[in-house]
């Protein structure tokens, strides 16, 4: 399947209309349109946010894989989570690989933000439970 067919299922499956989740996106209905119909891709941010809208990760929106959720190495995780490092600092000074070839900056970046934007939604799913806990204790 290629991204723009996943875009429209994901859209479909959602209800939302193209004006909606464009509107989410900050683009143009037109500029949806291209992507579902494979007249464009979406660039990086695009992509990022549409994994975001619907829960599923940059590889499943981009047909690498078939199982929709975000999944990371539990030591990857526990190696970002260490890092208290700026972006920049990070590429100066480690050298990122992926299946024994080095990732470019652009690829290390990404891989950046992947990993911060699964721990600010593991955060946010992680608190869901606690606030409802506390809503229900409450007289």
């Amino acid at each position: 399947m290629n991204i723009g067919d996943r875009i429209a299922e994901l859209r479909d499956a959602k209800r939302l209309t193209q004006e909606q989740l464009s509107t989410s996106l900050g683009i143009s209905r037109a500029a949806l349109s291209h992507y579902e119909k494979n007249r464009r891709q979406p660039d990086f941010d695009t992509l990022i946010k549409l994994a975001d809208i619907f829960g599923v990760s940059v590889d499943y929106m981009l047909g690498r894989t078939r199982r929709p959720e975000i999944t990371l190495d539990p030591i990857v995780r526990d190696f970002v989570d260490q890092l208290e490092l700026s972006e920049q600092e990070i590429l100066e000074q480690f050298t990122l690989t992926v299946d024994g070839r080095k990732l470019s900056t652009e690829e290390a970046k990404r891989f950046i933000a992947f990993v911060r934007a699964e721990r600010a939604m593991g955060a946010t799913a992680a608190e869901a439970p606690r606030q409802a806990s506390n809503a229900s204790e409450k007289p």
